[in-house]
Order: C-alpha cells, then sequence, then structure tokens
C-alpha cells in the first residue's frame, strides 16, 4: 500500500500570503520534477463552463456579463469581496467544479512516469476544505511591505485591496499553524529554491 493519499508520489498542498510569492515556488516546485495542479487556473476555467455562466447570471444579472457573453471576473470580485454571502454563493458554483478537475489531475499525475511529486497550488486550500487532498502542505511568507509592493506592481491593488482579500480568507496564523513547513520567500527565487530543495531533501521527496 501507499504511503501517499492518492498513489505513489506524496501531494504538496501550497499556500501562502497574498503576493508572497506562491507561484513562484510552485515554479521552483516543477523545476525539481513536480506537476503543478494550479487551483486559480481551475478556477478561471470553471468560469468559462456553460453551465456555470448561465449559474452566476441567473444569480447575479447581466452585470457579470461582458457584451461577448463571457463573465467579467472583475465585476464578480467587486460583489464577492464586497459580501460574504455573495462569496458563499460563488464558491457553492465553483468548487465542485475544481475539485473534479483538481483530482483528475493529482490522478494523472499519479499515473505518469516522468513525475516525481505533485503539487496542489491553491490559495483557499483550507478554506475550500482540501486540505484532505493533500499529504503535506507548505506555507510561503513574506514581509508584508514586499507583497504590498508585489501585488501594486503586478495587479494594481491597493493596501485596501489587499486587505479585502485578506479577510476572505483564514487569518495567516491559523494556516501556518496547519502547514507542515513555511517557507519565507524575502530574497528572491534562488534563495527560495534553496529553501525548497531543502524541504524535499527532508522529506525525501527530490527527484
Amino acid at each position: 500500500m501507499s504511503a501517499f493519499k492518492h498513489g505513489p508520489k506524496p501531494v504538496v498542498g501550497l499556500i501562502g500570503a497574498i503576493g508572497a510569492g506562491k507561484s513562484t515556488a510552485a515554479k521552483c516546485l516543477a523545476a525539481r520534477g513536480a506537476h503543478v495542479v494550479d487551483a486559480d487556473a481551475l478556477g478561471h476555467e470553471a468560469l468559462r463552463q456553460p453551465d456555470i455562466i448561465a449559474r452566476l447570471a441567473a444569480m447575479w444579472g447581466d452585470r457579470v456579463r461582458k457584451p461577448d457573453g463571457a463573465l467579467d471576473r472583475k465585476e464578480i470580485g467587486r460583489i464577492v469581496f464586497a459580501d460574504p454571502e455573495q462569496r458563499n454563493a460563488l464558491e457553492a458554483v465553483v468548487f465542485p467544479y475544481i475539485t473534479g478537475r483538481a483530482r483528475a489531475e493529482i490522478a494523472a499525475a499519479q499515473a505518469n512516469p516522468a513525475v516525481a511529486l505533485v503539487v496542489l497550488d491553491a490559495a483557499v486550500l483550507l478554506e475550500a476544505g482540501w486540505g484532505h487532498m493533500a499529504d503535506r502542505i507548505v506555507y510561503i511568507d513574506a514581509a508584508r511591505a514586499a507583497r504590498v509592493a508585489r501585488l501594486a506592481a503586478r495587479s494594481g491593488w491597493t493596501e485596501n485591496e489587499l486587505a479585502a482579500r485578506e479577510a476572505a480568507q483564514l487569518p495567516a496564523e491559523d494556516k501556518k499553524a496547519r502547514a507542515d513547513a513555511i517557507l519565507t520567500n524575502d530574497a528572491g527565487p534562488e534563495a527560495l529554491q534553496e529553501q525548497i530543495d531543502a524541504l524535499l531533501a527532508r522529506w525525501t521527496c527530490a527527484a
């Protein structure tokens, strides 16, 4: 019997502070043979599904649809980050789709001999109840000033927008308490790669 939940390879759940560099950590893990399941990308995929588009348009009206019929993710963001009930309603529609797709990707990666380990990159891993899908959980952290600067450069977010999104997630201390490892991304990608390599060596997950 495998020592891991889903097959012969470990599934590492990747979470972290918003703007801390979770995507960079995912790239570092991919460089060591990981297959990365990107829950954010699956969420975008969910919002392109005709049945989900129809359900959300029925819930919120034409304001969430662009002229071409696609969903307006920015408008949806304004709705759900202003009202926890609306966020819960969105999650009830999209999370089942993301869960199914993530499970399928994990299964395919387990069967692929070229894959050394599987990474489930999901900011809301714990909030969505996906923690049980991972064998180990890694939290990526960084100083708040650095995170605000990165988010301003990347997405044009203000500190208030960061605070609103943080309020929609579990407190950082709760997430850290659930993590098996905490890595700090303050010194750049090379330093983060070194931390990840050391972690994989300790966990004997190295490619």
